[in-house]
């Protein structure tokens, strides 16, 4: 007995301790505080549990104070108190003290952060994270009046409702956004010597931007559907328009500006809207004599004859390694020194012109640049007339093979010019995955008089090369090699996408003999390459773009990468001759399987996999390429099956590549797509946007479950319906609960009957009018979400 006694009397004990509540708090009085070795727990937790506050991991032993969404995979901060100087991962604390400040203290005593709110209410005061993602400081006595809020002090991101005004403003290193003095929403690089807004636009003007100056509120907002509003007549949109999705509005330290979307099934972020599709247009990434590319990861390079400034930075740029400089240098100087240019090809530098000058020759260009001692290069364009651009500080260097002109760098006549330049791998963006091509900048120079042989044995030494290059690879493809095919060979070797010729596609296809299929976009024909490999290639009708623009656009498409996708091997480009090379889906496409009746019937499991799998390739199409594409063609001739019968989506490359920042949809010159698939939009010259692809998804979706063509849909007077009456009869029967009666009858009623009243939900609901449809990652969710059931019963009436 005594035993129990004491027992009970050590428990009682346990429960009078004030042990730490393991229920989540949104509001605390003064005097409670958080130690960084608790960084497991959060301070403080909004009432919907969509927020939390408190330690942050921020590098090795080192932690930031932050409010981050409480459903995400990582702790992604959307405000930071010390953002900049974390403390030490031991004896570091938050507090919210007696006299009503809430501090940051480090291990060793130092206060790093402070809201600077005693004597504001002493202990009256509360701290609370509201369910916005604010951290409020507020004042009982006032009737909760904020003595403090986070939302006055943003760090590098906004969530929805936060404002930003023009008092405030986003910054992550040297990037900052904020409002200028002619009321405009603007980025800006601001590095230690050299400051220069880049968005909007600076080489348009406001109107030209769709930018206004006469405002003088100055403030944008995120709203909760994923619309950022500005004064100056900005608005931009997230991809996946609509309530319920959490989301964010960051500017990065690429010096980009992106909406972030929450994804609920893998709670990771995905980027569903940017200002710059292009990375390198961020000034300042690469520093000063270095130049930006996208191939497709983000990639800084010295300038030939620089080196790194500091190896762990790119933003401080290249140092010359030059024994000589520029400054010494004109015909005046003693002795004169002489110069030569390296040609940068592809390649611009951004602002720091010392002249514009139009209609002048490439040698007059050349010989301006001599003459003047503060010009270290000069860019040329051929613009109709010659245009020269002298360049006093190369700074903003990017290349792109977009670029319509050249570099010419001055460099000391004894450089050697024969020297690659130094290349290293930057800081990558979230995007598509993809072997970068690290070639080197392509140098031309004068030659030097005064050593002909020495020239000429290297000449010599440069053929053999060639030829022993070109002896290998005629060994290892098994024929002669030209040297388009040895450039094509070395692609190949680099990376799996290439440029193929018109002579080796009419090779590989035997004359274009064996076609596969035909549409609106063109003819396919089966191609053997690479000894061996079956591909599918398409001759294309009716593309207008030039080779540049063209491959351009082949070269985005060749970097996407998904198994619900058909893969791009390649493309031709020459002329009017366009074609794309594509991976070959050996068991035909989906409305053979599912409309042919000389066949078995699809199976319900193919049925189920199929649009699942199709789901998941227009999702990522949608929501996580760095290039949004919208395919404007979704229908079953369109949906590849391989032997297992997966899913994989062709011809996606065949429509306009979308902007990320339009507004409201994409203009295109003409409609695109096949009737009975094609979403309202088309026919009423609305502006497109990926809601087309989920309108024709919902139609496919509704084939796939009835096993019949909706546009050929009939009367009992044998009338054709359109796809608002079928989708209206569909409603009707769903809302009686006889799915049954509109799963296709060939499978004799083995199907899932959950599966089947999900599928037909969503199609209806994807042929909605525009604003109601869901987006194709909702779509994937929620198939996903009943894909995994172990048990498949057949319906039942």
């Amino acid at each position: 007995m005594a035993r129990y006694v004491i027992c009970l009397a050590f428990i009682l004990l346990l429960a009078a301790v004030p042990w730490p509540s393991a229920a989540a708090q949104h509001a605390l009085g003064a005097g409670s505080s958080l130690t960084v070795e608790d960084h497991g727990r959060p301070f403080l937790t909004s009432s919907d549990g969509s927020f939390s506050c408190g330690f942050q991991e921020a590098g090795e032993n080192a932690f930031s104070f932050s409010v981050w969404y409480a459903g995400a995979a990582e702790k992604t901060a959307v405000w930071t108190a010390n953002p900049g100087v974390p403390v030490s991962g031991q004896s570091s604390r938050i507090s919210f003290r007696g006299d009503g400040n809430l501090a940051l203290d480090d291990a060793n005593g130092t206060t790093v952060w402070e809201s600077k709110t005693s004597g504001s209410g002493g202990g009256a005061l509360t701290i609370s994270l509201l369910d916005t993602g604010n951290l409020v400081i507020s004042d009982p006595s006032t009737g909760g009046r904020a003595v403090w809020q986070s939302f006055d002090w943003p760090t590098d991101t906004l969530v929805p409702s936060q404002p930003l005004t023009k008092e405030t403003r986003l910054v992550a290193g040297y990037f900052s956004l904020y409002y200028d003095n002619d009321n405009v929403l603007r980025l800006l690089y601001d590095g230690p010597e050299v400051s220069s807004n880049y968005w909007p636009n600076p080489d348009y003007s406001l109107f030209e931007n769709n930018r206004i100056g006469y405002n003088t509120s100055r403030i944008g907002v995120l709203d909760d559907t994923g619309v950022f509003r500005s004064s100056d007549n900005l608005v931009v949109e997230a991809s996946d328009l609509g309530p319920g999705i959490k989301r964010r509005l960051t500017i990065d330290h690429d010096g980009n500006l992106r909406i972030y979307s929450l994804s609920t099934s893998t709670g990771a972020w995905t980027v569903s809207w940017a200002a710059l599709q292009q990375p390198c247009s961020a000034q300042g990434l690469c520093g000063e004599n270095a130049i930006c590319e996208y191939q497709p990861s983000l990639r800084c390079s010295c300038l030939p004859g620089h080196e790194m400034v500091n190896p762990r930075d790119w933003s401080q740029g290249c140092k010359p390694m030059l024994s000589s400089s520029t400054t010494s240098c004109g015909i005046h100087a003693t002795p004169p020194e002489k110069f030569k240019f390296v040609e940068l090809q592809d390649t611009d530098f951004y602002g720091f012109d010392l002249a514009v000058n139009f209609s002048v020759s490439f040698e007059d260009c050349k010989k301006l640049c001599l003459e003047m001692c503060s010009c270290a290069a000069f860019s040329y364009r051929l613009a109709g007339t010659g245009v020269c651009y002298p360049k006093g500080t190369l700074f903003n260097g990017y290349r792109s093979p977009n670029y319509a002109g050249s570099t010419h760098l001055k460099v000391p006549y004894s450089f050697d010019t024969s020297a690659a330049a130094t290349s290293v791998s930057a800081r990558g963006t979230a995007g598509l995955a993809c072997n970068p091509n690290d070639d080197p900048v392509a140098l031309t120079g004068s030659q030097d008089n005064r050593w002909p042989y020495l020239f000429a044995f290297a000449g010599v030494l440069g053929v053999l090369d060639l030829l022993f290059i070109a002896t290998g690879w005629w060994f290892l493809s098994g024929k002669q090699s030209t040297p388009s095919s040895l450039e094509a060979g070395y692609t190949m070797l680099r990376g799996q996408f290439r440029r193929f010729t018109y002579r080796d596609l009419k090779a590989a296809t035997g004359n274009f003999k064996e076609e596969l299929g035909r549409g609106g976009s063109g003819v396919v024909y089966r191609g053997v390459v690479d000894q061996g490999r079956v591909v599918a290639v398409k001759k294309l009708a009716g593309v207008e773009q030039g080779d540049e623009e063209f491959w351009a656009e082949m070269t985005v498409i060749g970097r996407i990468n998904h198994m619900n996708l058909v893969r791009t091997w390649g493309f031709c480009s020459e002329g009017r001759h366009k074609m794309l090379v594509y991976e070959y889906v050996e068991n035909e496409s989906l409305d053979r399987h599912l409309f042919a009746t000389d066949r078995r019937p699809l199976p319900w499991d193919d049925r189920y996999r199929i649009a699942l799998g199709t789901a998941r390739g227009l999702a990522y199409l949608h929501h996580e390429c760095l290039e949004w594409v919208v395919h404007c063609d979704v229908k079953p001739e369109n949906i590849l099956l391989t032997r297992e019968f997966v899913a994989k989506i062709a011809d996606f490359g065949l429509a306009k590549l979308s902007k990320r920042d339009d507004r409201s949809g994409v203009e295109f010159s003409r409609m695109r797509g096949t009737l009975g698939y094609m979403a309202p939009e088309w026919a009423l010259n609305l502006p497109i946007n990926a809601k087309v692809d989920v309108y024709s998804y919902g139609i496919v979706l509704l084939e796939i479950v009835t096993g019949r063509r909706i546009s050929q849909q009939t009367t009992a007077d044998g009338v054709l319906l359109e796809a608002g009456q079928v989708a209206q009869a569909a409603r009707r029967v769903v809302a009686r609960g006889d799915v049954g009666s509109l799963v296709d009858s060939r499978i004799q009623g083995q199907f899932n009957a959950r599966q089947a009243q999900e599928m037909l939900r969503i199609s209806l609901l994807c042929i909605e009018e525009k604003k109601k449809r869901p987006t194709m990652d909702e779509i994937a969710k929620a198939l996903t979400e009943l894909d995994d059931e172990d048990e498949h019963p057949a319906y039942r009436s």
